[in-house]
């Protein structure tokens, strides 16, 4: 059966009785809060020569045309769990001039390069380009991977992995035909490189990441999930993204018995789940969910 629609779904795995530093207390207001800027947005569009989409989220910076020389105004517009996400807002501009790919001694220039530094970095690409990593991209804290501008794959090797860091945007970019990988080094901080075991497979994996914020990507055909979120991941906006020919689309949540995930809050919206789709469009943890 082919899904070929727009979904807007929000929904929070929560438990009032665990505190945690990206956990709302009140997910009611998060959702309130989200068609309020829905609507307005509605609004905007039907006004005399308003350049508005009726999407909260693009018409915040779409409708700069000089938006190249204001990238990071994107950070200010997410809606939802993962509004607080700044990615590298408060860094420098990093550009990838490079396809190539070390993953324990990268290579500056190079996507894994920027994606492990400490700093705060909003990523950019110099061209076009077809990146083949070869093994899992390990972000570190406060980035933003921004595609707009040029098109770029990441494709034919292992993909995204978001492991115990936060603050982080994906924004326009194409991941697909992703690989298992691991049984390798695998370097994750300027400081610090380490022997990964096998990787799912996954195109965006989040493992116990909070302010995370994945926007306007393609993705398909990967291993194992599109974008799976689980063990303790919070605070996660997954939007307008397009998602076709996969089984496996989205997991949030471990399983029942994954405790950490009761923390879980995340905000699905405006997502393409197009043709080729078979399954967990998304699938989450029942036990939890409200």
């Amino acid at each position: 059966m082919t899904f070929n629609f727009f979904l807007f779904f929000i929904f929070s795995l929560i438990t009032p009785t665990i505190i945690h530093s990206s956990h709302v207390q009140d997910p009611e207001l998060v959702v309130l809060e989200v068609q309020e800027a829905i609507y307005n947005a509605s609004r905007r569009n039907l006004g005399y020569l308003s350049c508005g989409t009726g999407n909260p989220i693009d018409d915040c910076w779409r409708c700069d045309k000089k938006w190249a020389k204001n990238r990071k105004r994107l950070a200010d517009c997410a809606i939802g769990f993962g509004k607080g996400a700044i990615g590298g807002k408060n860094g420098k501009i990093y550009v990838v001039t490079d396809t190539g790919d070390d993953p324990v001694n990268p290579k500056k220039g190079t996507l894994r390069y920027g994606a492990i530094q400490f700093e705060p970095l909003w990523i950019i690409f110099e061209r076009d380009m077809v990146i083949k990593l070869k093994e899992e991209l390990m972000l570190n804290s406060f980035k933003t991977i921004d595609g707009r501008g040029a098109s770029v794959h990441i494709s034919g090797g292992p993909c995204i992995t978001i492991q115990y860091v936060t603050n982080i945007i994906i924004h326009g970019i194409n991941i697909h035909d992703c690989k298992r990988g691991g049984n390798a080094n695998v370097r994750d901080t300027p400081s610090h490189y380490g022997w990964r075991t096998i990787s799912d497979g996954d195109g965006v994996s989040i493992f116990g990441g909070s302010h995370i914020w994945v926007d306007h990507c393609s993705l398909s055909n990967c291993v194992d999930g599109l974008i799976d979120a689980i063990h303790g991941s919070t605070s996660i906006t997954i939007s307008n993204n397009y998602l076709t020919h996969h089984n496996k689309v989205m997991l949030l949540g471990h399983s029942d018995f994954e405790t950490r995930d009761k923390i879980m809050q995340v905000t699905i919206a405006f997502n393409h789940f197009g043709e080729g789709l078979v399954q967990r469009m998304p699938r989450y943890v029942c036990q939890y969910s409200i």
